[in-house]
């Protein structure tokens, strides 16, 4: 205790002068906190405390360092470097040990941890992390888990997704209010709180102490560290320091929490004790550094715009506000108080001088407001203080994570919950203050989602704290900071105030975070309900929605273009559907029952309120103003939804919701504006306007917006034409539209608010409006899953669709609880109902498929619906490919071979409210506007289409379906005069205006036209109808023979009813002086006068549509009533044969209908259809219209012939695909082979694809192949075990490329090189496994001078081409091909060829003697003139072409650099890797035999000669020829070993054969004989069969060896002992037994050999399988240079077949008994003494180096074909290993990590901190690994790269969902799983270097991948 005591007396408080901890103490912390904590623990503990208090005091606020570092810099480095750091260190230490009362603090932790009953998980994240989100498990839409939790826990076949946060989160594991417990992990499942013990008292005691001194430190410094920011300048700098500083202590902080539960709950106790705060915060003490502080506090308090309640008394209010902006004044003026007063008007300017200036913002008195939730804050406990100083510095991530790391501790939750919606205002104001509101608002919802989620706990907020007034008066507060007048109706006099657009508030959605916090409280029920009960709440609700009524109003620009479009459009929408829409959505989502009927009652009421002061506000009487339209109009819609909603759920009756018939005439106005302007800008009336009017249009129908915007429109629409009378509807819609003048009987007329190219497609678009209104069901009788189903059904008719676009597509309600939930059941099973699975398709070459969904053909045959196509479409072209889709279904399932007409569908039933919708398609205005347009379009009438007939139709059969109840065939409801409409029809029943004749028609016309000089038409049928119609009703014909029909206008019909309903609704409707009427719309004076013509009609709608369907048909009398011959058709009306077909269908099927509904119609028909119809009179065209018909008709003509021309154009251009491209079409084809060519062909004739000229290859002119040449490391990556080597996915599996081809090349080089010669060595092995060149050829030729300008071209052009013409990259002009080089083709003749072929009868060893003669002739260019020629030339150039093909690194590998050796090297191994690769494209072997893909197109021809010309320049000395050593026995042996001090040169058995081969061939002039080329094969196979013995002999024990040396050497004397191969082993076993080649075995190795029993048999098959890699190599290039065929064979017979094929079987040679290998030696001197110099050589090795003798042994090639690594099935296991591994270069987390797939090297993608020489790690790694090629897998994005050379491009996924879709970037997060067929196909790509044709989007990477 002594030294306990000591420290106590110094460091007690009787040591007041003692400034700092006197050292000793600081080395004794643990002493002073046993000591401390000792004392604290006695019964009495104040003096332990007051020591305690003391010590804290001097310790942590012993520099105030803050201070000194916010004073400025220079203070910071005079403390030396470390000054405040160590201070601030050194009181952390201190902390940390009181807290551990003196033990150590990793123990103080652990024990902590003990008593932690961890029922939540709670951990937080920040944005960016990679979370899951279960929707199965979640009750809120928010809930979300970390990975931890997620994969710990079981959700099986749950509807989940993996997601990267965006603004943060936290982990809702074991929070029963947030998510259900099934979905609890195993760690969180159990409710631990039971069986964990007590915390001891004393654990915790010192950190109750101690913690709240720290804390107050902690504010202390912030309150130090936060100046005020200057007006102008942003202060983010200084505000940054100072968190850097406070740093340690906030981590310290958050390891608090992590200590679990008791921790917390301390933590908690601390946080919220108002008496700690009060104590040490009120700053009224002695000291005067607190004292600061808290004048700092008010200070910023003060500056906020907010009034701490005391301070009025305290300290006035005198002082000036620190010269900030004061945010309140900012925003509202009219606030009540002190603030109100000052006027900020330079701010106003600031803000207009953006841009935004014209329209100064209005400003609103909000004396309405409770002012205190604007401007008051207390606080009241450091949680409290804590959180103020949190949102000043604008929400550091720290702070963050440490307040949200306490949440789950319950008490906190509730406290803190408080504590943020106290500040929630002073939350908004500094978000609009901030610049960087986007990550604010990220950090302000990562807090508020955690805490709004849980539905209890937000109820609690809202009785308590008043939570949705404060959160509805904030938006309102936050939106009225950028009010403007609205210019909607009238200008001058408009009171009402709307949202500037332009504002950077919506332009950046900085209101987003309060909406959706909104939002998330209204999806609780009782929350909403406390909302939809609260009328003033409501009010404000409204007054708030108010301010986007009309926003960005759109007027129409009529003279020029406009100078700038403005995109606010964007912000426009997004605001209504984030501020007004989705809250709206989540309120409907709890109005569902009967019990909510009141709920709607106060929204419709309330909305009403606001519409009716809206319409007040902008003076609108009956007229919309003219060009202008706004899209928003939220308070409809609000209106609209509420009121479908009563209807469907609630049983209200609509009547008691409806206001009266004149509202409903206003309500009716804008939505019907807005249709029209839909069609006024797909006319083309509003292109001045620029594109972003066109985006509007779109957005307003496009499915995330469609159900929040056009379907209320259209239902709201819907509601108003039942109620209000129909002919007043119908006209207001033809006005809207524009088309009133249209409507007219006469030929011409004139249409003053219309230009004529216009009125066609606002026809249209006024008739499919009308179809769409009365044919949409969506909210009046369809059920959800009607809907839906209807929605599916409309999409995938469209196109056939993927999955995600699908969900994506389908309008789901925007509010997360809707019901339809993306991927809920019922999604799902309707999707499986309507549509098929294509599964993804492969076209190698092809784009990457995804799997995609389709109609069914039922779906066709009955659901496809073109008016929710039209509906639905947000580019036009979708309604016309919905209509291609369905044609081509008609003529594939035989149901109709023509151009069909959308079909007619049956629809849902009406509800009964909405019955009197149907009352539109029985009003008189209606049948006249059909009536004339069926006429206009019999008499052809300009500016009409088959699109408006068939509305008309589709008008009349809608109004036949719906006709009322049967009407009596007596007509006596025929009424009087006084009801007739102008005489025309005489009822509103369309069944009986059907057949009503109208005779005569009085029209206004030009007097210009032909109507004017009354040509009566020469009809004979009028009469005998007319007496028809007599017998029956003589009353009625009378009167209509009597007085023509009236003109008939549809404007003045219009006004009359608009002024009955106005007087029949309210008296004082007659005062009002109705402005400006229609005097817009009538003629200008300057037009040419209208004169009125009768016009003599005589038709009736039936008597026209009979005659169409003649018109129509082109032949007269083509309509006969079916009933006359089949009874029946009138019994079962649904007949097949109507449901799809064209206009002539529709027609019969139109009048089958109308003699159903009525015998008299039946009886008209019939007698229509009785008399012979004269042919309809030739029509008098004016030249004017004859001039249109004719442009018309030669447009169509025009379009005709371009699409025959288009149609050749394609099948030409698909037949050359076919030629060029097809991989097994015969060899024929290609004019390249030149063996192909009969005998007297002199030459080899080419075709230049760029001049088109043919001809040879010459010396001065000659041609060359297009060839592509590129280094790959493809053979290197062989292994030698069948197995694929896996994707490392765990830190254990790891790949090692020791066993690759390359590898193992490589260290044979090397070890020879350690012995050898080095020239020698060169000779003995072959190069390029790693970055060999390879050449392909598409097989297209030109001349090289053709090709030189071609390039020129290329250069000069502009365009950026994906390819570097600088680099030689060119694309083949015919095929496209990339390329880069041309292969000079060498001019030879053909029948020069053939004799070369031909078998000579020399034997062997003449032939043996002329190839060596051959090889020892000086190398020159085999060219007649030793000068250069262009030939020459050009094979030069393409050699250096080769050369730098690939780095320097593979192309050298002799020690004395640039030693020709080297080159000669390079040379013949270019040679053997195309051969190898060749033989890997075949699939190894050559069983398939003649023409593969690769032979097709083969260049080796060509190469080999501009090689072999190459290599002849390069002598080899003949002294050192192989040739000699293999054909010749060389007399002075000992001549070799005599010089010691040189190398010696590689013994012969350590020579790789079938480079010798190439040298051999190389070295001879070409082109080469046949017979010298199957000697040089014959030769080496003596060679390579000996290697085999020699192999064999080594393998097996010494047992066997023995054996067989005793078994051959018996049968050595027999005749052909030179061809068996036991005779020969054995002699090679004894020549070697001389040397130590067998010796030095340890008996370890003797384990190691497997104890093969070798019969003769298994003994043939090794020596067979040791010679084949080289018989199908040799056979290869005997096909390529002598164009013969290669025979097909089974793989057990390749080698036999093969070695015949090669002539080395000899010709009679017997295959009955089983075929021997050594029956094809052919030995050139007597093989004992060959075999004997061989072996000679290697005793003499071994002398020296006996254990490398063998390690050179040439051993049997076992290289298997290469394969890319294999990937797990799942990708989840992937992404879980790699997203989060560290890079083994710079040990970070890479951003952006990638994998190669070829040899499993974790790479940073992008990554500057593994960047070389500027080379980034993937472009580095793809030179090292692939020689320029590297695939690497983005972890985080699931997608293939692919790097060639300088080019790199996006491959595709090879990870496909469930639906068979890639998901790219992750963002849909569902899981993926291994798609093999496409891993095969990129696996094929990479094998066959064919990327770069494959692939089309290159781009150039710059080394920064």
């Amino acid at each position: 205790m002594a030294a306990a005591a000591a420290a106590a007396a110094v460091g007690g408080s009787q040591s007041p002068q003692a400034e700092l901890p006197a050292p000793g103490l600081a080395l004794d912390k643990a002493a002073t906190a046993a000591h401390l904590k000792a004392a604290l623990s006695r019964p009495d503990n104040r003096a332990g405390a007051e020591e305690l208090q003391a010590l804290l005091e001097r310790v942590l606020s012993a520099e105030r360092p803050l201070a000194a570092a916010a004073d400025g810099e220079e203070a910071a480095a005079a403390g030396g470097g470390g000054g405040p750091g160590a201070a601030e260190e050194e009181a952390l230490e201190w902390c940390k040990c009181l807290l551990a009362g003196g033990g150590g603090y990793d123990e103080f932790c652990a024990a902590v941890r003990a008593y932690d009953p961890a029922a939540l998980c709670g951990l937080v994240w920040t944005a960016n992390f990679v979370a899951y989100r279960c929707r199965t498990c979640g009750i809120s839409p928010c809930m979300s888990l970390c990975a931890e939790c997620f994969h710990q826990g079981d959700h099986t076949g749950h509807d989940f997704n993996m997601f990267r946060s965006q603004a943060g989160g936290a982990c809702d594991c074991g929070d029963s209010n947030v998510m259900r417990e099934s979905g609890f992990c195993k760690r969180h499942q159990i409710k631990s709180s039971s069986n964990i013990p007590c915390v001891p008292k004393d654990l915790l005691m010192m950190s109750e102490f101690v913690l709240p001194r720290f804390i107050f430190c902690l504010i202390q410094y912030l309150r130090e560290g936060y100046n005020e920011p200057a007006a102008d300048v942003p202060s983010e700098k200084d505000l940054n320091k100072v968190l850097q500083l406070l740093e340690p202590q906030i981590s310290f902080l958050e390891d608090l929490t992590k200590m679990g539960g008791a921790m917390r709950s301390v933590l908690t106790q601390v946080l919220t004790n108002q008496q700690n705060y009060k104590d040490l915060t009120s700053g009224l003490g002695e000291n005067a550094c607190a004292k600061k502080s808290h004048e700092k506090y008010l200070i910023a308090l003060k500056s906020s715009g907010l009034t701490y309640p005391e301070d009025k008394l305290v300290y006035g209010i005198q002082e000036p506000s620190a010269g900030t902006s004061t945010l309140a004044v900012q925003g509202f003026a009219g606030a009540t108080g002190t603030l109100g007063q000052l006027d900020s008007s330079d701010e106003e300017d600031q803000d207009g001088s953006q841009g935004l200036g014209k329209r100064k913002r209005v400003k609103l008195s909000s004396n309405t407001k409770d002012q205190s939730i604007m401007d008051v804050l207390k606080h009241k406990s450091f949680l409290e203080e804590l959180l103020f100083w949190t949102i000043k510095y604008e929400f550091p991530q720290k702070m963050v994570t440490f307040l949200l790391n306490m949440l789950p501790d319950q008490e906190y939750k509730v406290a803190f919950t408080k504590t943020f919606v106290q500040h929630y205002a002073f939350i908004m104001k500094t978000l609009k203050k901030s610049h960087e509101s986007d990550t604010m608002s990220n950090r302000i919802v990562h807090i508020s989602v955690q805490l709004f989620s849980n539905e209890e706990l937000a109820r609690q907020v809202t009785e308590e704290c008043q939570l949705l007034d404060i959160m509805v008066t904030v938006l309102l507060y936050m939106m009225e900071s950028c009010l403007i007048k609205s210019e909607l109706q009238d200008e001058e006099n408009s009171l009402h105030v709307v949202v500037n657009c332009g504002e950077a508030l919506l332009k950046n959605n900085t209101y987003w975070p309060l909406v959706s916090d909104f939002i998330n409280i209204l999806s609780h029920q009782s929350v909403a309900k406390r909302f939809l009960e609260d009328h003033g709440l409501l009010v404000t609700w409204m007054n708030f929605v108010s301010f986007f009524q009309g926003m960005n109003l759109n007027k129409r620009e009529l003279n020029e273009h406009v100078e700038f479009e403005s995109q606010t459009y964007y912000a426009a929408f997004a605001a209504e559907l984030e501020a007004c829409a989705q809250p709206m959505w989540g309120l409907l989502s709890h109005c569902k029952v009967r019990e909510t009927q009141e709920y709607t009652r106060n929204v419709v009421r309330y909305c009403l309120e606001a519409l009716q002061d809206w319409f007040d506000a902008i003076n609108f009487v009956d007229e919309p103003a003219p060009n202008q339209v706004t899209f928003h109009l939220p308070l409809h819609r609000y209106y609209a939804m509420f009121l479908s909603k009563a209807v469907k759920c609630q049983e209200l009756d609509l009547d008691s919701v409806l206001p009266d018939q004149e509202m409903l005439m206003k309500l009716m106005i804008h939505p019907l504006q807005i249709q029209a302007s839909l069609a006024e800008i797909h006319s083309n009336m509003w292109v001045r306007n620029g594109l972003q009017i066109k985006g509007q249009a779109m957005t307003y129908v496009q499915s995330h917006f469609c159900n929040s915007m056009i379907d209320p429109d259209i239902y709201l629409l819907q509601v108003c034409a039942s109620r209000l009378d129909p002919d007043y509807f119908i006209s207001s819609v033809f006005e809207r539209f524009k088309v009133v003048d249209l409507l007219t009987m006469a030929s011409q007329h004139q249409n003053t608010v219309l230009d004529a190219e216009h009125e066609r497609s606002m026809l249209e678009g006024a008739l499919t409006f009308l179809v769409i209104l009365l044919s949409l069901r969506l909210h009046l009788g369809m059920s959800d899953d009607e809907i839906l189903r209807a929605e599916m059904v409309a999409q995938l008719c469209m196109n056939d669709r993927t999955h995600s676009s699908l969900l994506d597509l389908i309008p789901e309600n925007p509010n997360p609880k809707s019901g339809i939930i993306p991927g809920s059941y019922s999604f799902e099973s309707v999707l499986s109902a309507v549509a098929d699975f294509k599964a993804p398709v492969f076209e190698p070459g092809g784009s990457m498929q995804q799997g995609m969904y389709t109609p069914k053909a039922e779906v066709w045959d009955q659901e496809f619906d073109p008016v929710m196509v039209i509906l639905r479409t947000v580019y036009r072209r979708d309604v016309q490919s919905a209509m291609d889709r369905y044609t081509a279904f008609l003529k594939q399932s035989g149901k109709f071979p023509g151009n069909p007409w959308p079909p007619y569908k049956k629809r849902t039933p009406l509800h009964p409210s909405y019955k009197g919708l149907m009352r539109l398609l029985h009003c008189k205005t209606l049948h006249i506007v059909l009536f004339t347009l069926l006429y206009k379009i019999l008499m052809d009438h300009q500016n009409l289409s088959e699109h408006v007939l068939c509305m008309v139709l589709y008008l009349i059969e809608l109004g036949l379906e719906n006709s009322a109840e049967e009407e009596s065939d007596e007509e006596a409801s025929v009424c009087g005069p006084e009801r007739c409409h102008d005489s025309w029809f005489p009822g509103s029943n369309l069944v009986s205006n059907m057949r009503h004749f109208i005779n005569y028609v009085r029209v206004r016309v030009p007097e210009t036209a032909p109507e004017v000089k009354r040509d009566s038409p020469a009809s004979t049928s009028s009469d005998s109808l007319g007496s028809l119609q007599s017998s029956r009703r003589p009353k009625v014909l009378q009167r209509e023979n009597s007085g023509t029909a009236q003109v008939f206008s549809l404007v003045a019909e219009r006004r009359k009813k608009f002024q009955e309903i106005i007087n029949r609704s309210s008296s004082e409707a007659n005062q009002v002086v109705r402005p400006k009427t229609s005097n817009k719309w009538s003629a200008p004076g300057s037009a040419p006068q209208l004169t009125t013509a009768i016009l003599e009609i005589k038709e009736s709608i039936l008597s026209l549509l009979i005659k169409l369907h003649h018109k129509l048909s082109g032949k007269q009398n083509s309509y006969y009533p079916p009933w006359l011959d089949d009874i029946e058709i009138l019994i079962q009306p649904e007949i097949p044969k109507y449901s799809h077909g064209d206009g002539i269908t529709a027609v019969e099927r139109i009048l089958l209908k109308a003699a159903l509904q009525s015998r008299m119609n039946k009886r008209i028909i019939e007698e229509i259809c009785r008399k012979v119809t004269p042919p309809v009179p030739p029509k008098k065209v004016t030249a004017a219209e004859k001039k249109t018909l004719d442009k018309e008709e030669r447009r169509q003509k025009a379009r005709e012939r371009q699409q025959k021309l288009l149609a050749e154009f394609a099948s030409r251009q698909k037949s050359f695909m076919e030629t060029a491209m097809d991989v097994d079409s015969p060899e024929n084809d290609i004019p390249m082979e030149i063996t192909a060519a009969e005998p007297q062909i002199s030459e080899a004739v080419y075709d230049c694809v760029i001049c088109g000229q043919s001809g040879p290859s010459s010396e001065d002119r000659p041609t060359g192949l297009v060839v592509l040449l590129q280094a790959s490391s493809v053979l290197g990556q062989c292994r030698d075990n069948i197995e694929p080597k896996k994707l490392p996915i765990t830190e254990e599996e790891q790949i090692y490329p020791w066993d690759t081809c390359a590898a193992v090349h490589d260290v044979r080089l090397s070890l020879l090189q350690r012995y050898f010669k080095d020239s020698s060595c060169l000779l003995a092995v072959s190069i390029g496994w790693e970055g060999g060149v390879y050449v392909q050829t598409c097989g297209h030729t030109l001349h090289i001078d053709c090709h030189k300008s071609y390039m020129e071209s290329l250069r000069n052009d502009q365009v950026l081409q994906g390819f570097s013409v600088d680099k030689g990259e060119f694309t083949c002009p015919l095929c496209r091909q990339f390329a880069n080089s041309v292969l000079p083709c060498y001019p030879g003749s053909n029948v020069e060829n053939n004799l070369w072929q031909r078998p000579s009868n020399k034997n062997i060893q003449d032939l043996i003697k002329e190839v060596e003669e051959l090889q020892g002739r000086p190398g020159a260019f085999p060219v007649s003139i030793s000068s250069e020629t262009n030939l020459s030339k050009e094979m030069e150039s393409v050699m250096k072409d080769i050369k730098n093909t690939t780095q320097k690194k593979y192309r050298d590998y002799s020690k004395t650099p640039g030693s020709p050796d080297n080159d000669f090297l390079f040379m013949y191994s270019v040679a053997r890797t195309n051969l190898e690769l060749e033989l890997i494209h075949r699939g190894g072997n050559l069983c398939s035999g003649g023409a593969s893909t690769a032979g097709k197109r083969s260049c080796l021809n060509q190469l080999f000669h501009v090689l072999a010309l190459h290599m002849r320049l390069y002598s080899i000395d003949s002294e050192y020829n192989p040739w000699r050593k293999l054909t010749q026995l060389v007399e002075e042996v000992n001549s070799q070993l005599g010089n010691e001090e040189q190398q010696p040169e590689v013994p012969i058995l350590y020579h790789d054969v079938t480079s010798l081969l190439l040298i051999q061939i190389l070295m001879m002039p070409q082109p080469l004989r046949k017979d010298h080329f199957t000697c040089i094969v014959k030769v080496l196979f003596t060679l390579l069969y000996t290697q085999a013995l020699v192999a064999l002999s080594v393998k097996c024990s010494e047992e066997d060896r023995s054996a067989w040396k005793h078994t051959g050497a018996l049968k050595k004397n027999t005749c052909d002992a030179e061809k068996s191969h036991e005779v020969l082993l054995s002699f090679v076993i004894s020549e070697l037994s001389k040397g130590k080649l067998y010796h030095e075995e340890g008996t370890q190795e003797c384990a190691m050999v497997s104890p093969i029993a070798w019969s003769p048999e298994s003994m043939e098959k090794y020596l067979q399988d040791f010679c084949l890699p080289f018989l199908r190599i040799t056979s290869l290039l005997q096909h390529h240079l002598f164009g013969e065929d290669l025979p097909s064979c089974q793989e057990e017979e390749e080698f036999s077949v093969l070695s015949s094929c090669l002539g080395l079987l000899p010709t009679f040679y017997q295959t009955e008994h089983p075929f021997i290998s050594a029956s094809c030696l052919d030995w050139p001197v007597p093989a004992f003494d060959i075999i004997s110099q061989w072996c000679f050589e290697i005793n003499g090795f071994t002398e020296r180096h006996a254990e490398q003798g063998k390690a050179l042994l040439i051993q049997e090639s076992r290289w298997k074909l290469p394969h890319l690594l294999q990937l797990p099935e799942n990708y989840n296991t992937i992404f879980q290993y790699y997203h989060r591994k560290t890079c083994s270069v710079c040990t970070k987390v890479p951003k952006d990590p990638a994998v190669c797939l070829v040899c499993g090297t974790f790479v940073c993608l992008k990554g500057l901190c593994c960047k070389q020489q500027s080379y980034c790690e993937c472009v580095l790694h793809s030179q090292n690994c692939g020689a320029g090629t590297g695939i690497f897998l983005l972890i985080n994005a699931s997608v293939i790269i692919i790097i060639r050379g300088h080019r790199f491009c996006l491959w595709g996924s090879v990870y496909l969902d469930a639906h068979g879709e890639e998901d790219r970037d992750l963002r849909r997060g569902k899981p993926l799983y291994i798609c093999k067929e496409r891993y095969k196909v990129l696996e094929q790509q990479w094998i066959s270097h064919t990327f770069d044709h494959i692939n089309k989007r290159w781009g150039p990477h710059y080394n920064g991948l």
